[in-house]
């Protein structure tokens, strides 16, 4: 929408979702990709991606009159806003997260240094150092494990009492329900394939999650062109997922890829129907 609206080349910093596919077909319409705002000129517009971005970010844009677009996820907004309101109430956050993640120094960058603590792991949480053990609160990257969160949940309510948890579960509806359903499948299936990008968070974590439901073999896939058709020899069911990015062409491809090879039956597992729509940001609905 933003190259209809005001021609290419748009910029967009950062992958505006972790899928090769995905980028490299808006980089052939005319997006170019950046990491930060100085690689774009003052008179293209640029988008923040899906994952979000520090309060930095958009700052900086304003100062420079860059046209921007805020591309990010609604459900990340989310994450934002709690932190922002607990730092308002005289709180110090703890982000379970992964350090580097882009999603995650968006989040941390809501607030002044300091504010944010990142924990990681259960071991994490024995050792950060805290302001106030009475003044806590904590939010998660969108894309985590259900269970491994739940986990350092657990250890930071244990250490912490009175930390202050989301209204809501901050771990994305997108990412639950394809846990769940991984969880669901792969006791049934002789391996799983997850077709999704290796810098994908919530691909990586249903690779971990098939794994530990007892599938004996889980893989990540780009595309149906990286399947290993030797390590399937002998196979009679295999689970097919996707991470939250990737498209519905690049399922139908292996799907495909599959029926070229074997006598092919297909049985769909839904453990919940998703109907959320978002809308698109403003700047994109309003003419020219």
């Amino acid at each position: 929408m933003a190259i209809g609206k005001w021609g290419a080349p748009v910029y967009v910093r950062h992958e505006i979702v972790h899928n090769k596919f995905v980028v490299d077909g808006l980089r052939a319409k005319g997006a170019v990709f950046v990491e930060e705002l100085d690689e774009c000129p003052p008179d293209r517009p640029v988008i923040f991606s899906a994952h979000g971005v520090a309060r930095s970010v958009p700052a900086e844009a304003a100062r420079r009159n860059l046209i921007h677009v805020d591309a990010t996820c609604p459900l990340v907004t989310k994450v934002h806003n709690e932190a922002a309101r607990h730092h308002e109430n005289g709180l110090q956050m703890i982000m379970i997260g992964h350090a580097g993640h882009p999603e995650t120094v968006g989040t941390m960058g809501q607030l002044p240094e300091g504010e944010v603590l990142l924990v990681e792991t259960v071991q994490d949480v024995a050792s950060v150092a805290v302001r106030d053990p009475a003044r806590l609160a904590f939010v998660t990257q969108t894309t985590l494990s259900v269970d491994d969160t739940a986990e350092i949940v657990a250890a930071l309510r244990q250490r912490f009492p009175a930390i202050i948890g989301p209204h809501k579960e901050d771990i994305c509806y997108a990412t639950t329900n394809r846990q769940e359903a991984v969880k669901a499948i792969a006791p049934r299936v002789d391996a799983l394939l997850v077709v999704g990008a290796p810098n994908s968070s919530n691909s990586r974590r249903l690779v971990e999650v098939a794994a530990r439901a007892g599938c004996a073999y889980a893989q990540l896939i780009q595309r149906a062109a990286d399947i290993d058709w030797r390590a399937l020899e002998g196979i009679t069911a295999v689970g097919i997922t996707a991470g939250a990015s990737a498209p519905e062409v690049l399922i139908d491809e292996v799907v495909d890829a599959f029926r070229d090879r074997y006598d092919l039956t297909v049985e769909p597992v839904e453990t919940v129907t998703e109907d959320i729509e978002f809308k698109v940001p403003r700047v994109l609905r309003v003419p020219a």
